[in-house]
C-alpha cells in the first residue's frame, strides 16, 4: 500500500509539472485529453472493473455533465460551481437510474445502459429553449490571457479532477465497499448469502462511476466553448473507457491511467500515419494487445510491486 501511495504521488507530481516544461497549447491539449480519458476509464472501473457490470452509460453521464454545466453557466452560475453542480447532478441521476437498471445482469444490463445516452440525447434535442437543441450551445469564453495560459488552466483543472477520481478509486478498492463489489463480481448470489447488500453496493459503484465523469463533462464543455448532442453523447465515450481499462488492467487502481495513456498514444500515432484507415488500424492493434495481454499492460509489472490486477 505504501508503494502505491508513493507511486501515485510521484505520478501526479510529474503531471503537475507538465505546463512548466511543455507550455505550448498543442502539448497541453494532448495532456488534457489524456487526463480526461483517465477520468472516464477510472470511473468505469468502479462498476465494470470491480463489480463486473459492463456499463455503457459513461457517454450518458459525460453528456449530462456537459449540458448541466453549460446550462448552469448560461443561467449565471460561476464556472467552477457549475462543474461541481454538474457532478452532483450526474451522481443523483446515476443513483435513480441504478436502482432500475442494476436489477438486470450481463448483456441485458449492457444494452439498457447503452440506450440511456440516446434517450438523454433526444431529450436535449427537444429542449431547444434551454439547451439549444440540435444547434448546440455556446459557453462564455473565460478571460485568462493567452491561449497557452488558458490551455494550462484546463490542464490543471482536469489534473485535479483525475487526482480526485484516483483517490476515490484507491480508497474504494481498499474499503468494505471494494471488498463487497469484488464479491459481487465473483458470485452475486453468494455475496447476498454472506450479508452483502448487493443492490446498495452496485448502486454506490454506479454513482461513483458517474460523479467524476459528470464533472469532467462540464469541464470539457467550458474547455471547448461549444457543445452539441452528437459530440458529448458520442457512443465512443462509452466504448473507449472499456478499451482503456482492458489495456491497462481490469479492476486495478493504476490500470486505467496506464490504459488511457497507451490508448491516446496509439490513437495519435495511428492517426498521424494512417489517416485514411486509422480507425481500422487502431482497432486491430487494440485487439492484438487484449488477446496477447489479457490481464493488461500492468501484468508486465514485477509481481513484488503489487500493481497487477
Amino acid at each position: 500500500m505504501k508503494f502505491h501511495i508513493i507511486a501515485a504521488a510521484t505520478l501526479f507530481a510529474l503531471l503537475a509539472a507538465v505546463p512548466s516544461f511543455l507550455g505550448d497549447a498543442y502539448s497541453l491539449r494532448i495532456g488534457t485529453t489524456m487526463l480526461m480519458y483517465g477520468i472516464l476509464a477510472m470511473s468505469w472501473n468502479f462498476i465494470g472493473g470491480m463489480a463486473g457490470y459492463p456499463s455503457f452509460a459513461t457517454a450518458a453521464f459525460f453528456g449530462l455533465g456537459a449540458y448541466a454545466g453549460a446550462v448552469l453557466q448560461k443561467l449565471g452560475l460561476p464556472m467552477i460551481a457549475s462543474w461541481m453542480a454538474a457532478g452532483l447532478f450526474a451522481f443523483v441521476f446515476a443513483g435513480i437510474l441504478g436502482m432500475a437498471l442494476l436489477r438486470l445482469r450481463g448483456h441485458y444490463f449492457a444494452i439498457a445502459s447503452l440506450v440511456v445516452a440516446e434517450v438523454i440525447r433526444e431529450a436535449v434535442n427537444s429542449a431547444t429553449d434551454l439547451t439549444g437543441g440540435g444547434m448546440g450551445l455556446n459557453l462564455p469564453v473565460p478571460q485568462m490571457g493567452s491561449i497557452e495560459a488558458q490551455a494550462a488552466y484546463f490542464f490543471n483543472a482536469m489534473l485535479l479532477i483525475s487526482a480526485a477520481t484516483f483517490i476515490a478509486l484507491f480508497v474504494t478498492s481498499r474499503s468494505k465497499l471494494g471488498f463487497g463489489l469484488r464479491c459481487i463480481q465473483q458470485n452475486e448470489a453468494a455475496a447476498d448469502m454472506i450479508g452483502i447488500n448487493a443492490t446498495l453496493y452496485k448502486t454506490a459503484a454506479f454513482m461513483l462511476s458517474a460523479v467524476f465523469v459528470g464533472v469532467a463533462g462540464a469541464a470539457y464543455a467550458s474547455w471547448v466553448h461549444y457543445i452539441e448532442p452528437p459530440d458529448v453523447f458520442d457512443t465512443l465515450y462509452s466504448v473507449k473507457p472499456i478499451v482503456m481499462v482492458l489495456l491497462g488492467g481490469v479492476g486495478s487502481v493504476f490500470g486505467p491511467i496506464l490504459g488511457a495513456a497507451a490508448y491516446l498514444a496509439l490513437e495519435e500515432l495511428v492517426w498521424r500515419n494512417y489517416l485514411s484507415i486509422h480507425t481500422g488500424v487502431l482497432g486491430l492493434l487494440i485487439v492484438l494487445l487484449v488477446l496477447f495481454l489479457p490481464r493488461g499492460l500492468l501484468s508486465l509489472a514485477p509481481r513484488r510491486w503489487g500493481m497487477a490486477p
